[in-house]
């Protein structure tokens, strides 16, 4: 599918020829070294143990000479251990939350919180949205870098934002009738639940409402997902990616071809490795996503691991932009389920269940005893009456598509559309009560 606008925000930076760009990242990188060498006593240390100096890096492929750095490295250094400029220059903290422990605090300068702006309106631009729009913002605002960044960026725009905050879906369908919202920044679980307030109040999106795009992320969700909110909310879906510890948002986000999301090559070096050892994986292998910022003050970070899985695409998009792509995130490699003996990734028990016609939009994995695995199911409307007799027929084809995805079988109960529980924030897909 060609692009039916090739808009751009900043050309001269999106379609940067390759030998440019990565003469770009070069330079970047050695005054990224050359910043924290003198600033960070940590990585000043880090450096050290690998007998490397900001002056031994004169190419891209020293890159693997450098440290790693982990989460654990960020919640230990905790305040402000790697805090690059001194603390009266710091002008935004933002905290990235671990399920256990001390969050990770991520420090942004004035031209940091410019940056992650910049770089949000690029992705938004890149999906043909214009000053034209009015943009609800249906994330959580706070400590969470996914709403003010990209609020922000949609002022950068020039679009009318409204910024309404995740849950309330009443105020959310009158914020979207009474202002005509045209896109939408949404949770894929919420976009889900949306999607069912809407039909079961007999509102019908594309005849009713304004909407035309979904900018969806803060989960990982699969491709099936994707059909069902574009579906269920009338629009297109565009899938993105970031986390705090990059600037958020905007990191890496689809332009309107959808083959794959551009990562900001000119702020951001991108590697792939082994989750296990560490070691560099060839051009086209999924692996861990290792990230460095190449134009951060306030806290640089090197070689970050994301435990994120995908992969690099290196061939050029229709779009015309230089920058690379990466495949949507499959999973994190800390979110790894083993259920006997076997891995898998719950993004691949939702991806074959969204997939199967009578399927709902809710679903739970339930991990009991010493490796007992049963997945509930809601129906969809039309699957519970479509279906008059007993749903053997659906139960086990549910089971025979995840058996030949996950390689083990696991129960399936199916109940009625409703039954489980629902969230206006982040789905819990996994509740683990094993006694391992």
């Amino acid at each position: 599918m060609s692009s039916p606008d090739r808009a751009y925000w900043k050309p001269a930076e999106e379609t940067l020829p390759r030998p440019a760009l990565e003469a770009l990242q070069l330079d970047r990188l050695r005054q990224t070294l050359a910043r924290v060498w003198e600033k960070v006593p940590f990585y000043r240390h880090k450096l050290d143990e690998a007998k490397v100096s900001p002056d031994a890096v004169r190419g891209l492929a020293d890159l693997r000479r450098l440290p790693f750095t982990t989460g654990a490295d960020l919640r230990e250094t905790y305040p402000a251990g790697l805090l690059a400029v001194p603390p009266d220059e710091a002008l935004r903290l933002h905290t990235s939350s671990g399920t256990t422990g001390k969050p990770k605090a991520i420090f942004f300068s004035r031209q940091d919180v410019d940056n992650s702006a910049e770089l949000c309106a690029r992705s938004f631009v890149a999906t043909g949205m214009g000053r034209q729009d009015v943009f609800q913002n249906m994330m959580t605002y706070g400590l969470f870098t996914g709403a003010l960044v990209t609020h922000y960026a949609a002022e950068k725009i020039g679009c009318l934002v409204i910024p309404a905050g995740p849950g309330n879906s009443d105020r959310q369908l009158l914020l979207m009738r009474d202002f005509r919202t045209t896109a939408i920044h949404i949770t894929p679980s919420f976009a889900l639940y949306f999607a069912d307030f809407l039909e079961k109040h007999g509102v019908d999106p594309r005849q009713e409402l304004a909407l035309q795009r979904a900018f969806v992320g803060a989960e990982p969700y699969t491709e099936a997902t994707r059909r069902k909110i574009e579906a269920g909310l009338g629009v297109r879906a565009f899938n993105s990616y970031g986390l705090s510890e990059m600037n958020g948002p905007g990191v890496a986000f689809e332009c309107q071809e959808q083959q794959g999301m551009h990562l900001w090559e000119d702020h951001f070096l991108m590697e792939i490795i082994d989750p296990g050892s560490g070691e560099p994986l060839p051009l086209g292998a999924r692996g861990e996503l290792v990230l460095t910022t190449l134009v951060r003050e306030a806290m640089p970070i090197l070689r970050y691991r994301t435990r994120d899985i995908t992969s690099i695409m290196d061939a050029p998009c229709a779009c015309g932009r230089t920058h690379r792509r990466i495949q949507r995130i499959t999973g994190r490699a800390d979110d790894m389920l083993i259920v006997r003996g076997v891995n898998f990734y719950p993004q691949q028990v939702e991806r074959i269940l969204m997939a199967i016609e009578g399927v709902g939009r809710n679903y739970v994995i339930c991990l009991e005893g010493l490796d007992e695995m049963t997945v509930k199911v809601e129906l969809s409307e039309a699957g519970m009456s479509d279906r008059p007799e007993p749903m053997y027929a659906l139960q086990d084809e549910i089971v025979s598509g995840l058996r030949a995805e996950i390689l083990t079988k696991p129960k399936v109960e199916l109940v009625p559309p409703g039954a489980l529980p629902v969230s206006e924030g982040k789905a819990r897909r996994v509740i683990d009560n094993r006694k391992l």
